[in-house]
């Protein structure tokens, strides 16, 4: 059994609205971090609302890079040929985040592009917490057909000269984020208030439900995340995988949404269903698709991965 992109230490998704963090974008070479490559990485240091670093650097892939990126990006492959390593610019990117919150646009991609690259070349695990634009504008501007960058460039106004650069794309991400605060405060008054909104009614009937001891290891892949579960469990009932979820540090929801983490599959199906798939599968997999970072388990993974880490 295959776990490895379920990357363990990889930080919280954060509804927040800090006024210092780093905001960041890569370009790569694909879409699969374990097998396509960085070839830029850029990034804004914002402190106190203002931007007090940056950082832009090309990368030279150990592979050409083909027509359809040059296309996409603008980056050829002379642009590369003199460029840093991977190993030697992550280096550098490491040191400058530190341990500063990340924000991005569909950040979860650069996430896990960079997760999966420190780890390969640098042996550094990427553990900060990170804040997605894209999960914001869904939720605060439902009335757009589309929630791309240039979509709200567009919505905003912002200049997209540049676009599909990393460093550009990082400055309208910034700009996008600023508007997006403003939306924020403008709808809801606080960010209080909205986090209450986004997770209203997203809990069932378990919700008397609460960890069974006070010796939660932090470490745990299921700590504080967003965990839901669909079907029935062939080893114990599903009372029983929430309290286990939540002895854990897990949050159990009942729905599967932008805030999913994990859904974890029965093994039990029910005789009424006729659907090979549940409801909440489906809605994962359309979620997925629309860039969505949810892992699907099943319930030998969740019993592999509970027994680790209960042992």
């Amino acid at each position: 059994m295959n776990l490895t992109n379920i990357r363990p230490a990889k930080g919280r998704s954060l509804i927040e609205t800090p006024s210092t963090f780093v905001v960041f974008d890569i370009e790569t070479t694909g879409l699969d971090s374990l097998s396509n490559e960085i070839i830029e990485i850029g990034a804004l240091k914002v402190k106190d609302g203002k931007v007090v670093d940056t950082f832009d650097h090309l990368i030279k892939p150990s592979h050409p890079i083909n027509d359809f990126i040059t296309n996409l990006t603008g980056i050829t492959n002379e642009m590369v040929e003199t460029a840093e390593t991977i190993e030697e610019v992550l280096t550098q990117f490491i040191n400058f985040i530190g341990d500063n919150i990340l924000m991005g646009h569909n950040v979860n991609f650069d996430i896990n592009f960079v997760y999966d690259h420190a780890e390969k070349y640098n042996n550094h695990i990427l553990n900060n917490d990170f804040i997605d634009t894209l999960r914001l504008a869904r939720k605060l501007l439902p009335e757009l057909s589309h929630h791309r960058l240039s979509d709200l460039a567009d919505y905003y106004n912002i200049d997209k000269t540049g676009h599909h650069r990393a460093l550009k794309d990082v400055e309208m991400t910034l700009e996008v984020y600023n508007h997006l605060v403003e939306e924020i405060l403008n709808q809801y008054g606080n960010i209080d208030n909205f986090k209450k909104q986004i997770y209203k009614n997203s809990y069932d009937n378990f919700s008397d439900l609460t960890p069974q001891t006070d010796k939660i290891d932090k470490n745990n892949i299921f700590y504080d995340k967003n965990i839901a579960i669909t079907g029935n469990f062939v080893n114990f009932p599903r009372k029983d995988a929430v309290q286990k979820i939540l002895n854990l540090g897990g949050h159990y929801i009942s729905k599967v949404t932008e805030e999913t983490d994990y859904l974890i599959e029965g093994s039990k199906r029910s005789r009424y269903q006729k659907n090979p798939k549940s409801t909440k599968q489906l809605q994962a997999e359309k979620l997925i698709s629309e860039g969505v970072d949810i892992k699907i388990l099943t319930e030998e993974e969740f019993l592999k991965i509970i027994n680790e880490d209960l042992s």
